[in-house]
């Protein structure tokens, strides 16, 4: 157990790192005439995320989880690749990766690593590490509320994103 607040631990020390970059690349968007869009769904989003890791840490001490190495282990397997799959996707998109939706008027879409293949890599990993990260500690109920919940959440958070890419498109 101590092992698995440990990975929470460092997983809300990640988060925070987002934090930090995102708002360094919020204020360089807002200067180069950058706007928001879809500001109505992002407090839920904080919450939500929020939520996920307080619940991850939670739910195992309170209802006395056992750690169930065949789940556990290639759970945590998935967590660590979402990590890495993240920050591919926050270094490919560099100062227009942001935890806000933001339009740069006049910029480019990004079609290098991981969009390359994929719209929305990012999201992927969000949507494993969901499912996993909760599974490393035994939080079943925090897999799937959180899973379903976000599913709801992205519905929206990827028609703004697509919108907005489509306005990115129609200004070339």
């Amino acid at each position: 157990m101590i092992g698995y607040a440990v990975l929470l631990a460092f997983t809300a020390l990640e988060r925070v790192l987002e934090l930090v970059v995102s708002l360094r690349n919020a204020k360089w968007s807002f200067a180069q005439g950058g706007f928001e869009v879809g500001k109505e769904h992002y407090p839920f989003m904080v919450v939500l995320h929020t939520a996920f890791l307080i619940g991850c840490a939670v739910e195992p001490w309170a209802l006395n989880r056992e750690f169930i190495p065949w789940v556990a282990i290639p759970a945590l397997v998935v967590a660590i690749a979402c990590q890495g799959l993240r920050w591919w996707c926050i270094t490919t998109l560099g100062s227009q990766w942001n935890t806000r939706v933001i339009i740069v008027p006049g910029g480019g879409r990004v079609t290098g690593g991981p969009y390359r293949w994929l719209n929305h890599p990012n999201y992927v990993a969000v949507v494993l590490e969901g499912i996993a990260l909760p599974l490393v500690g035994g939080a079943h109920f925090t897999a799937i509320s959180f899973t379903l919940l976000n599913a709801l959440l992205l519905t929206v958070r990827i028609r703004v994103e697509n919108d907005a890419l489509r306005r990115l498109s129609e200004e070339r």
